[in-house]
């Protein structure tokens, strides 16, 4: 590791603190990062909206935002294989796009991981007390916090080993309910009713709800896929990025969709879309019909351990980014230091889990506090989409650039080591679909309040880039 000699005492010698990130995490830790990441509380809760949505045709809008992620992730992958670095995407927009690209990309991803933890401790809280409704709320909200606080500010690896087993939980949960849907549509297991995959076009046909369902239900979709772009997060800290980040985006996606359309299909199959109401987990609802009574016990230790492994995600990725933010002077100088010891941004992280921590209390302790947040909380659905579109952007012109030979470009004429498939269409087709989504946002009125917040936040911002940001950078370059 390349290291520099930091200020010292009267009393030793100088100690050698890390220039960069300490390379941690191997290929099992980054690909179930990348896989935990996506299968969480969308797919256990959230596809219940997507499906009453859309209907069973539910399934070709996994498919279709399955596409769209794909190259997204090959583009941050062929980013990321070329420069592994701290910060990612919000680095590669500020390379490729300009400063203040890289500034707005990363404080939206690293605003947008801030709303989604807050709204997991919260979860959290409210899980607990399914076993302990006597216990205060803040109680678990600090142990959560004191979970993966102390994972991400020890190593890189720890943060990388508690994301494993969160996502292990998960995994044999979607597992464990395919089998038993599967089971009840072969066997008939523990049900009088008529299953079967005729349900998904005997009341209405695939899509129930015509175009607009679909359109409603690609954005739930969407938004459910939301963190997969960690993968190029971890680039930075993995232990050989050019084998590790490729393997990790050539299989991760394909494995997210064959869960979700596993999971969806069975879904479907076993209950007829108009009784997925939401009022339940459809996961519950399985297990039920499988004659599981602890079924909603089963599935309050899923979604805990999924709100556990978001936070950490959460925490890790808003803390990388910001990190690497601040090493390009985008962001406040005492976030670019690293611990001496670990090579972990202990700063940046000290400081989120300081503003998470007022932002769970005022959550808990001022109720108006908590509707404002439930307004604030829109932004993430905004700003999923928006950092993709970013990291296709800045891809796009990677290419312009490496083409055109202008600056930035080394070697104009060399090939990507891991090029993205059926270019340029592939990454056209995704920022087309993404404009869809942006203009599906201005036309259907319950997402107006997520267009809202997200344009508020890039115009505060860029306010305040053009105020502060841009002179710090000036007087470094």
């Amino acid at each position: 590791m390349t290291t520099t000699p930091s200020v010292h005492a009267d009393d030793g010698p100088p100690v050698a603190t890390p220039r960069t990130l300490a390379r941690a995490l191997s290929h099992r830790h980054i690909h179930f990062i990348a896989l935990g990441s996506a299968i969480g509380t969308g797919l256990f809760y959230g596809s219940a909206g997507a499906i009453g949505a859309a209907g069973p045709g539910v399934l070709f809008v996994y498919l279709l935002g399955g596409t769209v992620v794909y190259f997204m992730l090959r583009a941050l992958g062929e980013m990321a294989v070329a420069n592994p670095v701290a910060g990612s995407f919000a680095e590669y927009c500020r390379e490729y796009l300009g400063p203040w690209a890289g500034y707005i990309t990363g404080w939206m991803y690293a605003f947008e991981m801030v709303i989604v933890a807050l709204a997991d401790l919260t979860a959290v809280a409210v899980y607990m007390q399914f076993w302990f409704p006597d216990t205060s709320s803040w109680v678990w909200v600090s142990v959560a916090l004191l979970i993966v606080g102390a994972t991400n500010l020890t190593s890189a690896r720890w943060f990388g080993e508690l994301e494993f087993w969160f996502t292990l939980v998960k995994v044999l949960a979607v597992v464990a309910m395919i089998l038993g849907g599967a089971a009840i549509l072969v066997f008939h297991v523990h049900t009088d009713s008529a299953v079967g995959i005729a349900n998904l076009w005997n009341d209405g046909g695939l899509f129930p709800h015509g175009f607009s369902g679909v359109l409603s239900a690609l954005i739930l979709v969407l938004f459910a896929f939301g963190g997969t772009e960690i993968i190029g997060v971890t680039a930075g800290e993995a232990q050989d990025p050019g084998k590790t980040i490729p393997k990790a985006i050539n299989t991760v996606p394909f494995r997210i969709l064959l869960f979700y359309i596993l999971a969806i299909f069975v879904i479907v199959a076993v209950i007829p879309w108009r009784n997925i109401t939401g009022d339940e987990s459809p996961f519950v609802q399985i297990f039920g019909t499988l004659g599981v009574s602890w079924a909603a016990a089963l599935l309050n230790v899923v979604v805990l351990t999924a709100a556990l492994s978001a936070i950490n995600s959460d925490l890790y990725g808003a803390g990388r980014v910001i990190h690497g933010m601040a090493r390009q002077h985008l962001a406040p100088r005492a976030f670019a230091t690293l611990n001496r010891r670990s090579g972990v941004p202990t700063s940046t992280i000290g400081a989120i889990l300081l503003v998470l921590l007022v932002g769970v209390a005022l959550q808990l302790l001022v109720p108006r506090a908590k509707d404002l947040f439930e307004v604030i909380a829109a932004l993430a659905t905004f700003a999923t989409v928006f950092v993709w579109l970013m990291i296709l952007l800045a891809h796009l012109a990677s290419r312009r650039i490496r083409r055109g030979g202008e600056a930035g470009s080394e070697d104009p004429g060399a090939k990507p080591a891991f090029p993205v498939p059926l270019w340029p269409v592939g990454q056209w087709f995704a920022v087309a679909m993404i404009g869809v989504t942006f203009a599906t946002m201005v036309w259907l009125p319950e997402y107006h309040s997520a267009l809202l917040a997200g344009i508020v936040f890039v115009a505060m911002m860029s306010g305040l880039y053009f105020c502060v940001a841009r002179r710090g950078t000036k007087s470094d370059g």
